[in-house]
């Protein structure tokens, strides 16, 4: 096929590709503990189908532990290469509902957008791999393993596992993570580093038991106020991390204006931004703490007595280059070290997710080059980082040593991904369609 013609018959295949996502939209698959699980089995169910449909010969729905994932395998042509499409089906939960404009797993469009939890990430993942295996129909340039995970939100613990026991199926030249994003609507991009995660617990004890604020106030101190006094140690006076012993990287020379990043993240006027250095060094190379929760008794019904204990939790955003065992140690004794007012501080870890840095370079990158620069009309991708973390790429370049693996997505900076009213730009999706096309028909000739 040529270029035209691909670009053509994906055109002709992206109403049934909308109809489909919307389908995966209704689908509430979340795997966090406490949900219905019963619907991240009928999410992998619809994704098989959807295969099955895409003319792949071996279908499967696996899992070693976790939550369902699938399989799906079209062997390649003679002397052409092996490329695996990596996305994920389940979702984030959906957080204050009132925050919603319309109903998170109902799918609306307006203005050009697509609004509904996973419309962005990662169903839209899951249908670009697809509208490229539609266009080609039984002329697949390649081979192909499409492999769509049913935990990634939740932290992929299962998925190492997954990709041991299915190492040999799943073995290929080129990997395609479809769950990333583009530089800006217009502007498609590449990416080239994301960072780690580490969560974990902190917990201060004053007391041990709660005892009347006027008796013993202003004297004994209060788990809250210790505890407040233990976070702001975390950040210097001008917001960056000030916990010793953590990496800081380089990122691509990209500038990100200011008032863009204000109006992406929905900042309140008069807020000032924290940290030092560009901007995207502060998004995407340099450690970041942020405070996801705190347990303590709410405002309603508080009474008047010194709260003995008070439990939150951080999310250590970690640099390209470092490690996260050794994050968590210099966190733990960061925490210790500071406890105010001798109170008991205990620390504990939840997870961890190590960074990564591609090597962009090689053929598979000039294809993918190509194929975006051809999908955009002339507009080429740059190389951009992430500051959010898919601890599992580390996972596959240490499995696949010599693969390559591009990065892409279908996101955009109004996409609101894990927020209220995530939303996928429709014109954008179909691009990236195009693109991936394009990049399996090059990876096909080596051109």
């Amino acid at each position: 096929m040529t270029p035209e013609d691909i670009r053509a018959a994906v055109q002709r295949e992206m109403p049934g590709v909308r109809a489909d996502l919307e389908r995966l939209v209704r689908i509430p698959g979340i795997a966090f503990t406490g949900f219905d699980h019963s619907q991240v089995e009928r999410s992998a169910e619809a994704v098989a189908e959807l295969l099955r449909g895409a003319g792949l010969p071996d279908v499967r729905i696996v899992r070693n532990g976790g939550q369902p994932a699938v399989i799906g395998r079209r062997p390649a042509p003679a002397g052409a290469p092996t490329v695996l499409l990596y996305a994920h089906h389940d979702v984030q939960p959906v957080g204050d509902l009132t925050q919603w404009r319309s109903e998170p797993f109902e799918p609306v469009e307006r203005g050009g957008r697509l609004y509904g939890r996973g419309t962005a990430d990662d169903k839209a993942g899951i249908m670009a791999h697809l509208a490229a295996l539609r266009a080609f129909g039984d002329a697949l340039p390649v081979g192909v393993v499409v492999f769509v995970e049913g935990e990634e939100e939740f932290g992929s613990e299962s998925l190492e596992d997954l990709l041991a026991e299915y190492r040999d199926e799943i073995a290929s030249d080129v990997i395609v993570i479809a769950d990333s994003g583009n530089w800006d609507v217009g502007q498609p991009a590449l990416t080239t580093g994301l960072r780690g995660l580490v969560n974990g617990f902190v917990e201060v004890r004053t007391l041990e038991h709660a005892v009347h604020s006027g008796m013993f106030g202003g004297a004994v101190p209060d788990a809250l106020i210790a505890l407040s006094r233990l976070i702001a140690t975390l950040h210097d006076d001008e917001g960056n991390v000030a916990v010793a012993g953590l990496v800081t990287g380089s990122a691509p020379p990209l500038d990100l204006p200011e008032d863009r990043l204000r109006h992406e993240a929905g900042a309140v006027d008069g807020l000032t931004l924290i940290g030092s250095g560009r901007l995207v060094e502060r998004l995407w190379s340099k450690p970041a703490i942020s405070i996801l929760g705190i347990d303590a008794p709410p405002t309603e019904g508080a009474p008047n007595a010194i709260v003995p204990a008070a439990k939150a939790k951080f999310s250590v955003r970690i640099a390209p280059g470092d490690q996260g065992s050794l994050v968590y140690e210099s966190m733990k004794a960061h925490l210790e070290r500071h406890a105010p007012w001798g109170a008991q501080v205990t620390v504990t870890l939840e997870q961890t997710g190590e960074p990564c840095v591609i090597d962009a370079t090689g053929p598979a990158y000039d294809a993918a080059r190509a194929a975006f620069t051809e999908a955009w009309d002339g507009v080429a991708p740059v190389d951009m980082g992430v500051g959010g973390s898919i601890p599992f790429i580390a996972t596959f370049q240490e499995m696949f040593p010599k693969a390559s693996v591009l990065v892409t997505g279908v996101e955009d900076p109004d996409s609101r991904a894990h927020g209220p009213n995530e939303s996928l730009h429709l014109a954008e999706f179909e691009r990236a369609c195009l693109a991936e096309a394009l990049l399996l028909a090059r990876l096909a000739t080596g051109a």
